[in-house]
């Protein structure tokens, strides 16, 4: 692939333009402290302003290793029976948290009408795998139980989030087909996430140098992590029971060194018979949910993906 012909918008080559010269560009630090800071930093800078709505309210559950803080997050006021969205964080499994994706919880809430409950799992390399996919399959469990905390009634769950997050909205989706919980996963969500091996992929010799997510970033996060290259838990692509999946909408941008991880796990349910809808952004970067301030075209790729959300609820129900 020649790098120099891909489409780029013009947004896009003016952030990564920006990112390059600024000096406060965001490079992931050499320990966990500097990354978290740095990331927490970019997402405040460049991505939108939170919503204000009906309901933001902090709650916990029950978890593995402890409690595990939970944010919901609801544009609604009503007793209506609802499918949750279940949101898991990116950050490579060492960053993020609930403050950070503020912004974009809160308006995947307002966009759907649908409750969103925003996951802070544990963070490597002081938990490593799998630590996290324990911890957002146990916050799963606990919202299809209805309990009385959540204080909402609940038809489904709609595993959704991007990056590492996307990988563990698969995981936990894999997990919850593999010994059900109180309710149903009704939809998945992965954007651009993290399904298998890139080191092969076309998409990551092309695109892990100058387009935010790097090599140097992914070499980090993978050696935080420390999880096993073998276990389905990591790379769900290997799951040997892809027919079992939940109807998918599987995003990927297509200047990501990610992207074609996507595309093997979409092609993987495609082959298993699985309602898997694949929508690429064309000229766009990793990372573009939360940079909608920065890249303000990614607003309506935002927008795309929770309109054709809706279409596959309403198709499935």
């Amino acid at each position: 692939m020649n790098v120099s012909n891909s489409y780029i918008r013009d947004d896009v080559r003016r952030f990564l333009s920006a990112m390059e010269n600024a000096e406060n560009g965001f490079v992931p630090g050499e320990n966990a402290a500097e990354a978290r800071t740095a990331f927490a930093a970019m997402l405040a800078t460049h991505d939108a302003a939170p919503r204000d709505l009906t309901t933001i309210r902090d709650l916990s559950c029950p978890g593995p290793a402890g409690p595990i803080l939970l944010r919901l997050y609801d544009a609604q006021d009503t007793s209506e029976t609802r499918p949750v969205i279940t949101y898991f964080h990116g950050g490579g499994f060492i960053m993020g948290n609930r403050d950070c994706y503020a912004a974009l919880c809160s308006e995947i809430a307002a966009l759907t009408g649908l409750p969103v409950v925003a996951v802070d799992y544990r963070l490597a390399p002081e938990h490593p795998f799998p630590a996290a996919p324990d911890d957002c399959e146990a916050a799963a469990r606990w919202i299809a139980g209805q309990p009385v905390e959540l204080g909402l009634p609940v038809s489904g769950l709609i595993a959704m989030g991007d990056s590492a997050g996307g990988n563990l909205a698969i995981v936990t989706a894999q997990a919850l087909a593999a010994r059900p919980a109180a309710l149903p996963v009704v939809l998945q969500v992965p954007v651009y996430p993290l399904a298998g091996p890139i080191a092969r992929h076309e998409s990551y010799r092309a695109f892990r140098h100058g387009h935010l997510l790097t090599r140097e970033g992914l070499a980090r996060f993978h050696a935080a992590y420390a999880a096993p290259l073998d276990d389905p838990r990591h790379y769900p692509v290997l799951h040997p029971a892809h027919g079992k999946a939940p109807p998918t909408l599987l995003v990927t941008a297509e200047l990501d060194p990610l992207r074609d991880s996507g595309r093997e796990y979409g092609a993987k349910l495609a082959e298993a018979g699985i309602d898997c809808h694949m929508l690429e952004i064309p000229g766009m970067v990793h990372g573009f949910m939360t940079l909608r301030r920065a890249i303000p075209s990614a607003q309506g790729d935002l927008e795309t993906i929770l309109a054709t959300m809706a279409q596959m609820l309403e198709r499935h129900s």
